[in-house]
């Protein structure tokens, strides 16, 4: 856990980015600071975030409580929470039991941590876009990115930046269904095949992600719609999964996922942190997860060296790296399963799922005995009835 640090040094620091990571590290910066000048910039009004929910593992939120216990108990009781996760493969459906999850909306996420922030003294600024960061470099002893895949952090600065996409498409929409579990339904349309990823995060409200192929999405003409036509399109397709709901939009564009990578995580004192630094593709859920355990490697680097940032940036990216390099891998192998999901469609729905719960390339059958022992009975069963 991260405690007070007492050294009286007056340092100035200034985060880049009022999202989750942003939030969190002011908040962590300045509990374990308290004579730090903490600020954080944010190009957004209050009270106003793009996307919907924000889904954690069973494991993801472990690494909360263990280190930070207070806001963990914070955030929990206004999370959503179930137990297993479904598979609807045209409308044949196989539960994957044991794999616990909890989600929360973004906005009443972020709400949350800037009340946490303020408890400390860290007053975000809102509403206050920077064209550049030189005024920052110029009077902060430490400049944090956290301002996200376009940030303006990294791009003033060497970081050994990788950044590709990849080919489907997605859009991120909402809905007021809200559905039992987190689901994977995988639907025929006249133009090919699509899935769509949906939680939900609040008692009326579900996250709803659209994905398909470069040659379908092309094939459907999405490229000469407006958005409320191609929502109306993704309604229909996904019409049964919806049970005649609606879509809900915000900022709702198609994109295609941007894999980002640096090599080098500092640049003298300017660091990043979350997706400013690296992306996980969606499907594994941890861009947040990330982001706030970025804030909390970053703030450990700081108190064991004592406030010396030239110290602290290096074990930082040391003691850090590592560890999201094999879940950013894990991510990529699976963005990589669903590059091709449409084609894994042709499988039986067993299949389909086997192939699907070990897209990452992380667990053998001994594992999947332990965390999912209904799912392994149902497969071994359907093993058993293919070989006789």
């Amino acid at each position: 856990m991260i405690g007070e640090f007492t050294k009286d040094e007056r340092l100035k620091v200034a985060i880049v980015g009022g999202g989750p990571g942003g939030l969190y590290a002011g908040y962590l910066l300045k509990r374990a600071f308290p004579a730090w000048n903490v600020a954080i910039h944010e190009q957004n009004p209050e009270n106003v975030t793009w996307g919907f929910g924000v889904v954690f593992s069973d494991a993801a939120l472990d690494f909360l409580k263990a280190d930070d216990p207070d806001t963990h108990d914070a955030i929990v009781p206004s999370m959503q929470t179930w137990r297993d996760m479904t598979l609807d493969i045209l409308g044949d459906k196989v539960v994957l039991d044991g794999i616990g999850f909890a989600a929360v909306g973004r906005l009443e996420l972020i709400q949350m941590l800037t009340d946490r922030a303020r408890s400390v003294g860290v007053n975000p600024r809102f509403g206050q876009p920077l064209e550049d960061i030189s005024d920052l470099e110029a009077t902060a002893d430490l400049v944090i990115g956290a301002d996200g895949l376009n940030s303006k952090v990294r791009d003033s600065g060497s970081f050994g930046t990788v950044l590709t996409t990849l080919s489907n498409k997605f859009v991120w929409y909402g809905t007021e269904r809200p559905f039992d579990t987190l689901t994977q339904s995988f639907r025929e349309s006249p133009w090919g095949r699509f899935n769509a990823h949906h939680y939900r995060y609040q008692s009326g409200m579900s996250t709803f992600i659209v994905e398909t192929d470069a040659k379908t999405w092309d094939a459907a003409g999405f490229a000469d719609m407006e958005e409320p036509v191609y929502r109306r399109v993704c309604e229909e397709i996904f019409s049964d999964v919806l049970d005649g709901g609606r879509l809900v939009d915000n900022n709702s564009h198609w994109r295609n996922f941007p894999k980002l990578w640096n090599e080098t995580w500092h640049d003298g004192r300017k660091v990043l942190i979350g997706d400013a630094l690296h992306t996980a593709h969606f499907s594994i859920g941890s861009g947040t997860r990330l982001a706030m355990e970025d804030a909390i490697a970053l703030t450990k680097a700081l108190v064991d060296a004592d406030g010396d940032i030239a110290d602290a940036l290096p074990a930082y990216q040391d003691a850090r790296k590592p560890i999201v390099s094999k879940i950013v891998n894990a991510a990529n192998r699976s963005a990589d399963w669903y590059e091709g999901f449409g084609e894994r469609m042709d499988l039986g729905a067993w299949e389909f799922a086997d192939s699907y719960i070990r897209r990452a390339g992380r667990i053998d059958d001994d594992r999947l005995r332990a965390l999912s022992p209904k799912f392994m009975n149902g497969l071994d069963t359907h093993r058993h009835r293919g070989a006789s």
